[in-house]
């Protein structure tokens, strides 16, 4: 672990923690892409249900928010903490205790959310956080555009791997979150992950370890579904768990792309699901949306073919 901390804090002198690599000295302080300096910041820490059914289960999965993000998307629900910077400094010890709290509220894990840019932060605060006794399954719950350097360093580390994989258009990744190889980028990150991880393994209704894919329904299929659906056939595996996320929103900047500007349709929808089951991939969830484009019902199915 310490020999991983080492190597990770070396990514920060010449950053190239995500595919960015602005190249800033993080060490010093100095500022790149993403916004983030030397400490990790942390929006907020709790038991949150409102992750997948596995994730969250019935006692919650405990969420660490970082603040600041390597993606700039136009429609980002949490543009407050990501783009923003609303949040607090916190050393890496008061990190560590944020995890052994978490576990002493019996959640089911610890679930760094928006973890790319404070990686070797995050290492050194596992370390100190299992010295004292953390046990929980960690999950590293990220927008999918990573750097494969970082995450070989996470291998062995992180028990369960829950990226988004957002765009198989690299126009529309460019156009919407600045980031014009997002899908090469991911497709590399996501197989590592896999690799690292397996399929999603899951106990008594609780994830252990594993790969879980998010994949938000863009409007008028800007997202790529299908594409993204074949990668994860052809390259990982028919048991991949996929959550195939039908909340999109117009929020932040979107109202400015008049294409985005709307909510998902019933039939958008449905035809990613459609998609999917065509595939081959029926192990996942599915949201219930009960109106052409306005309520989105938080309830949740665990079978595709349903």
């Amino acid at each position: 672990m310490i020999r991983k901390c080492k190597k990770a804090y070396k990514l920060l002198e010449e950053c190239r923690l995500c595919p960015r690599r602005c190249g800033v000295n993080r060490l010093k302080g100095e500022i790149g892409f993403c916004k983030a300096g030397f400490l990790p910041m942390v929006s907020s820490f709790h038991a949150h249900f409102g992750e997948e059914p596995p994730i969250s289960g019935r006692r919650g999965s405990g969420t660490i928010f970082f603040t600041h993000c390597s993606l700039k998307c136009v429609f980002c629900q949490n543009h407050p903490i990501s783009h923003l910077g609303e949040g607090k400094e916190a050393s890496i010890k008061e990190v560590a205790n944020m995890m052994l709290s978490l576990q002493e509220q019996s959640c089911h894990n610890v679930n760094f959310v928006t973890p790319s840019h404070y990686v070797p932060q995050i290492l050194e605060a596992v370390f100190l956080a299992k010295e004292k006794g953390l046990k929980v399954p960690l999950v590293y719950n990220c927008g999918g555009y990573e750097s494969l350097e970082a995450i070989k360093i996470l291998d062995g580390i992180i028990d369960i791997y829950m990226p988004d994989m957002k765009y198989s258009d690299n126009n529309a990744a460019k156009k919407y979150s600045l980031a014009p190889d997002y899908f090469e980028v991911s497709k590399k990150a996501v197989k590592e992950m896999h690799r690292q991880a397996g399929d999603l393994k899951v106990e008594k209704g609780i994830a252990k370890k594993g790969l879980l894919i998010r994949h938000l329904v863009l409007p008028d299929g800007l997202a790529g579904s299908e594409k993204i659906f074949d990668f994860i056939v052809k390259e990982l595996s028919l048991d991949t768990y996929v959550n195939i996320m039908a909340q999109y929103y117009p929020c932040h900047h979107s109202f400015k792309f008049s294409e985005i500007s709307r909510r998902i349709t019933r039939l958008e929808y449905a035809d990613a699901l459609n998609i999917a089951k065509e595939k081959g991939l029926t192990r996942g969830f599915k949201q219930v949306i009960s109106t052409i484009d306005r309520t989105h019902i938080p309830e949740w199915t665990d079978d595709l073919r349903e």
